[in-house]
């Protein structure tokens, strides 16, 4: 084998947000107490579903697989960048490089096409609410789940595979907090554009597709709940904005970082913590803040391990 095409990198440099000691210092206290939340959030949800007989329901099933994916989705990125912060030196493994490309692909795609299904969970039980139960059994609600990995599998193990193969005998500083996709593919010894442009063709497929397909469920729920009465249009307009919300925060920075690539680095970074912080924080908190039976559920939770009778 050509010694040039031999991969002699053994770990990368990555630059983070800031060379600032007290914007990083800052920048620490802040996304620790936020990834705290997002896991203590997600695991809150995650229990009360799994425990409370009155959320058996797809909704709760798809909501409870949501926060477990987004307990992943930050996971991937967020502990690096926080004990980053304290070190002097940002160094990352070249294995556990090619580790984040593939689990921050894998994860995103899996939650878009998870999105997807939860928006179609809400156009069966708006638009053909007596059929809803036959429609999304638990069969039928797992192996949708299962469809969401599956794809997230495949999206991420197709850039693992092209990723990990490129030559990389020469520069390894990373201007970004983990290892972006672009930025990885542009430290290869060797001409990248082209294959970038397909990389981002794939991403672009993915999440275009889901979006499409995001709009027209959105689209029909709206359609049928403005011929409803005005309780059941408030009520479905609350329930569709809150999940539009979600869709608009996880979708919009994913396609500018690579489905249309601004080539602005602090933006891709503010985006970048965007998805992985912001979006797991929030998910769990619009799509529960105004749930009732969340709320209820939370109540008999408590209730139940102090010792108190709450009946709701």
């Amino acid at each position: 084998m050509d010694e040039a095409n031999q991969t002699v990198v053994s770990e990368f440099i990555l630059w983070g947000l800031s060379n600032s000691k007290s914007i990083q210092l800052f920048l620490f206290v802040i996304l620790l107490m936020l990834y705290l939340l997002i896991m203590s959030g997600n695991i809150v949800i995650l229990i009360l579903i799994t425990t409370d007989p009155h959320l058996l329901s797809p909704m709760y099933f798809l909501l409870a697989n949501l926060s477990f994916v987004d307990m992943w989705l930050s996971s991937v990125t967020t502990p690096k960048m926080i004990t980053d912060f304290l070190r002097e030196n940002k160094t990352i493994s070249f294995a556990g490089c090619m580790s984040q490309v593939f689990f921050a692909h894998c994860i995103a795609a899996g939650e878009m096409v998870l999105l997807v299904v939860m928006a179609y969970d809400r156009y069966v039980a708006i638009c053909k609410p007596l059929h809803y139960f036959t429609i999304m059994n638990l069969k039928r609600c797992t192996g949708l789940v299962l469809t969401s990995w599956t794809i997230g599998f495949t999206h991420g193990i197709s850039h693992l595979l092209v990723v990990v193969q490129l030559p990389y005998c020469g520069p390894r500083e990373i201007d970004s907090f983990f290892c972006d996709m672009p930025l990885v593919i542009k430290l290869a010894c060797m001409d990248s554009h082209d294959l970038n442009t397909l990389m981002n063709v794939e991403c672009g497929v993915v999440a275009v597709t889901c979006f499409i397909l995001l709009l027209i469920s959105y689209t029909n729920i709206l359609i049928t709940v403005c011929q409803s009465t005005k309780a059941g249009v408030l009520k479905a307009l609350s329930t569709c904005a809150a999940h539009i919300t979600v869709v608009m925060i996880f979708f919009l920075p994913c396609i500018f970082i690579y489905v249309w690539p601004l080539s602005i680095t602090w933006l891709d970074k503010f985006f970048a913590v965007f998805y992985s912080v912001f979006t797991p924080l929030l998910n769990p908190t619009i799509y529960t803040l105004k749930n009732k039976k969340i709320k209820n559920a939370m109540k008999r939770f408590i209730g139940k391990y102090l010792g108190l009778n709450i009946n709701s």
